[in-house]
């Protein structure tokens, strides 16, 4: 069984609708694939109908921006209730101060370079949260840069002087909030060097100590030594291990099956989950 447990959509940064991603994890080859949109479930019910009609198994869930500390987390929660009002409440501040960032980002670049906001709005689905990718996207349609990497490297990379932080929740607090709505809570591509500072050791004793129940191991921004490092403190902590190719389309050169997840993991999320697998 082939379980890629972390994809994106129109729905926040990727480049396909969920329908879409969903029936690109079957092209691939995919048994089992995950929506995990940044900050919100908007994708879930057509994924959910894409996957019924295709024969896909399905896995919903979030990407959650969280901060530990002054390092920016990823949170991926799965099989979470939507409407659960403390955790969608704080999916809606998220959401809302992504788009204050976006704005204020987008005036500073302007005075240097040829882009306006709306050029970014442009490049946005209805429905879908603003983001540093979307600013990206008009900065590759008006020629400064040839894709999003270059985007990210050379204009909004985390240390450049265009770059704006925005609110995001403590990760122990988020984790309460998933955990609070049935959720699974997986910290995302933990090894990240290249994104920005990483999280210790002593961070993830003390997220499972909160409820943390998994490590995204095998992930293509996780170098070989990251990979051997998260994997241990996986064993000693006692969380799941996932891998996933983090596919936002054409956003991005990561590839669906790319890195993959043991079916017995999937079968533990599954079974701590509130929102059910939607199975064919």
């Amino acid at each position: 069984m082939r379980i890629d447990l972390h994809t994106h959509s129109t729905a926040s940064d990727g480049t396909q609708p969920p329908a879409a991603v969903v029936a690109s994890a079957r092209q691939a080859g995919l048994d089992v694939v995950a929506l995990t949109d940044h900050d919100t479930t908007a994708g879930w019910d057509e994924a959910r109908d894409a996957a019924l009609a295709t024969g896909m198994t399905l896995v919903r869930g979030t990407e959650m921006s969280t901060r530990y500390e002054h390092t920016s987390v990823h949170l991926l929660c799965y099989l979470q209730d939507p409407a659960d009002p403390a955790l969608a409440t704080e999916l809606e501040t998220i959401r809302t101060a992504r788009l204050g960032r976006a704005r204020e980002m987008v005036d500073r670049i302007a005075a240097d370079l040829p882009i306006t906001w709306d050029d970014v709005l442009a490049q946005v689905v209805d429905g879908a949260a603003v983001g540093r990718p979307h600013i990206a996207d008009a900065l590759v349609v008006a020629g400064v840069v040839p894709d999003r990497s270059a985007a990210f490297t050379r204009v909004l990379h985390g240390s450049g002087p265009y770059y704006v932080p925005h609110y995001a929740p403590s990760t122990t607090r988020a984790i309460e909030l998933v955990l609070a709505a049935g959720g699974v809570p997986v910290i995302a591509h933990a090894g990240a060097a290249d994104r920005g500072r990483t999280i210790s050791d002593t961070a993830f004793d003390e997220l499972a100590a909160a409820g943390l129940a998994g490590i995204e191991v095998h992930h293509r921004d996780n170098d070989a030594a990251q990979q051997v490092r998260l994997g241990a403190m996986a064993a000693r902590l006692g969380l799941l291990v996932t891998g996933s190719s983090d596919y936002h389309g054409l956003g991005k050169p990561n590839r669906l099956g790319e890195n993959l997840t043991e079916p017995a993991v999937l079968a533990a999320i599954a079974e701590r989950g509130t929102t059910q697998v939607v199975r064919p």
